[in-house]
């Protein structure tokens, strides 16, 4: 019963665009029933409104694993997806629900603006393509085989043969203590996938009898906690969570040159407006970039009900357990018009609504 009146109470402060607050409520009404597609795809809502948009992927992501036929929950992965700029990704989340919910004009719109997304990167691409380049000739892949012919045939050029693309896609997303690797094989048995995790390497094997092994060895960007990191083998792919051994920011799944971490002694002093994180590499601070981000809010100016907004914010966020809960179960059972941080006052009844003079409280039925 109480995870019941958790989410009528999420759903209240969602249509009040208390956005962090639904997410809130949706959290402890998770905690009681985790098996609840509605709850993640709902949190997902709630989420990607309050633009923590990997967090978002990853509720719409379970939502899907619970319930594969919820139209929404991939609506809702297609959307947090764009945000991400990860259009591919969010295409196929898309294309997967609009296939259950034929005729939805929401989901072929959201598909043509991916394919226009697309479509621009390709573009983009091809503008510094070798093949644009005046006297510049395109690499040939480590993996292609090159045919030579006899001396004597001197007039012909030598045949390329390009290895083919890997048999498995995979894709990635991360969370401040977790980063979350997808390998799409669709019908693979558990015990045909082996996954080994090293303190800075991860290991996938995936054996089909009667086909060649699948192979996926990448060192990483940064170092994990093997005994942390876990995988589960789906219907339709491999999920495996890798945790952090630090909270930063990856910038790509695999160590490079280019994006390896520099010493702490390299990183250059920050003194303009913090800058986050891009898809191009970079070597920052994020301890001494949050602590500003803290002081700039902290000391921001604001007016009116952002003013009244932030007092609020900052009251809930240095407040103990029994001042947050006065806070929250006076807030949602007044319908927004009473605010108290008394527990001894609001825990022992029901907090009635107090409309400001004038105007009338209505209650709205679900």
């Amino acid at each position: 019963m109480a995870e019941l009146d958790l989410e009528k109470k999420a759903k209240e402060a969602f249509i009040d665009d208390h956005f962090e607050l639904a997410v809130d409520l949706y959290t402890q009404a998770i905690a009681l029933n985790p098996k609840d597609p509605q709850l993640f795809a709902d949190r997902a809502q709630a989420n990607i409104k309050s633009a923590n948009f990997t967090e978002a992927v990853a509720d719409a992501n379970k939502a899907i694993e619970l319930d594969p036929t919820m139209g929404k929950a991939y609506f809702r992965k297609g959307m947090a997806c764009i945000k991400l700029e990860e259009y591919q990704t969010a295409k196929m989340a898309l294309e997967a629900g609009a296939a259950l919910a034929p005729g939805d004009i929401r989901f072929t719109n959201l598909i043509k603006e991916c394919d226009e997304r697309i479509a621009e990167e390709a573009g983009e691409m091809l503008k510094v393509s070798p093949d644009n380049i005046p006297g510049v000739v395109a690499p040939v892949e480590k993996a292609a085989v090159v045919s030579t012919l006899p001396a004597s045939n001197s007039n012909h050029q030598p045949t390329v043969t390009v290895a083919a693309k890997p048999k498995y896609r995979h894709e990635f997303y991360q969370k401040p203590e977790e980063v979350v690797v997808t390998i799409f094989a669709k019908g693979i048995p558990a015990n045909n996938v082996t996954v080994d995790f090293g303190e800075q390497i991860l290991s996938v094997t995936i054996e089909v009898p009667g086909e060649s092994a699948y192979s996926f060895q990448p060192r990483l960007f940064s170092k994990i906690i093997p005994a942390k990191c876990r995988f589960d083998v789906l219907t339709t792919k491999i999920e495996i969570r890798l945790a952090k051994a630090e909270p930063i920011h990856w910038t790509s799944l695999e160590y490079t040159k280019e994006t390896a971490i520099k010493p702490l002694a390299s990183i250059p002093s920050v003194t303009s407006r913090p800058a986050y994180p891009s898809s191009k590499p970079t070597a920052v601070d994020w301890d001494k970039l949050e602590a500003q981000v803290k002081k700039e809010e902290k000391d921001e100016k604001l007016d009116g009900d952002a003013a009244l907004n932030k007092f609020f914010r900052d009251i809930y966020g240095d407040a103990d357990e029994d001042t947050r809960r006065a806070m929250m179960k006076s807030f949602v059972e007044s319908n927004g018009t009473v605010l108290s941080t008394n527990w001894k006052e609001v825990g022992a009844k029901k907090v009635e609504g107090s409309p400001p003079d004038g105007m009338e409280l209505k209650k709205f039925e679900y």
